[in-house]
């Protein structure tokens, strides 16, 4: 037997890919036994929160993007798979780098949009109850009374936060569309194969239809807009300055 073979399937995997899987991987154990050892909890601290909440930091612009749904496995399946199908061919052909730069570039253009769409949304969820417990007032108006009356509303504003990888998987999603838009795609239990560029306009159209409509709300669909945006902007650089598809950078 030979112990000198380093081939296999793990060194198959760029870097870059291959680092960022493992990161997120160990951060999601993380945030599950933390909790339990020392009382940690990581969504409260590198989960990304309203800028008005007491609990934000602008690290969390960054940190939030290796996080992951403690509470089950297929939020960061899906967006490691993703990542580990997409992900390192767009590394072998733009190098580690240039790769990284993307991929860090649009979970953080996804934050900064998922920013801005709580400052135009915040108050519509915010409600005050009479002493029946039925509510009387909601959204701006509430807001304002709860402010000028000392009634405290940072509770309210802690409990916006998003966590994930998808905001950069989503601009992974749109890269590869966009350097292989003729590349057939499967989805599941559809047999029939769909050009990647289709398949990139879809789940755009899908997530601009779930945002508007409100549809799945603990879903940040405008912060995978929000990737799939900064990406696009950033290919749209690369494409006028020459360097779309190769590895100068």
């Amino acid at each position: 037997m030979n112990f000198n073979n380093r081939g296999g399937f793990a060194s198959s995997i760029p870097t870059i890919t291959k680092n960022l899987i493992i990161i997120n991987a160990l951060v999601w154990l993380a945030t599950i036994v933390l909790p339990n050892w020392l009382g940690i909890d990581l969504v409260e601290y590198c989960g990304l929160h309203y800028w008005l909440a007491s609990d934000f930091n602008p690290a969390q612009l960054v940190t939030y993007m290796f996080m992951h749904d403690p509470n089950g496995f297929t939020h960061l399946f899906f967006n490691m798979f993703s990542l580990f199908i997409f992900g390192r061919i767009l590394e072998q052909v733009w190098g580690s780098k240039r790769f990284l730069f993307y991929y860090l570039s649009t979970g953080l253009g996804a934050g900064l949009i998922q920013e801005i769409t709580w400052m135009l949304t915040a108050t519509s969820g915010f409600a005050l109850v009479d002493g029946n417990g039925i509510e009387a007032m909601r959204g701006a108006e509430a807001i304002s009374y709860a402010l000028s009356h000392g009634i405290d509303v940072g509770a309210y504003y802690n409990s916006m936060v998003t966590i994930g990888a998808s905001g950069a998987v989503f601009g992974i999603l749109l890269a590869f569309g966009m350097m292989f838009p003729n590349a057939p795609m499967y989805l599941m239990f559809i047999p029939i194969p769909i050009k990647a560029k289709y398949l990139v306009i879809g789940y755009g159209a899908l997530e601009l239809m779930f945002g508007v409509a409100g549809i799945q709300q603990g879903v940040a669909h405008f912060a995978h807009l929000g990737g799939m945006l900064v990406g696009f902007l950033i290919l749209l650089y690369w494409k006028k300055k020459g360097v779309f598809g190769g590895r100068r950078y």
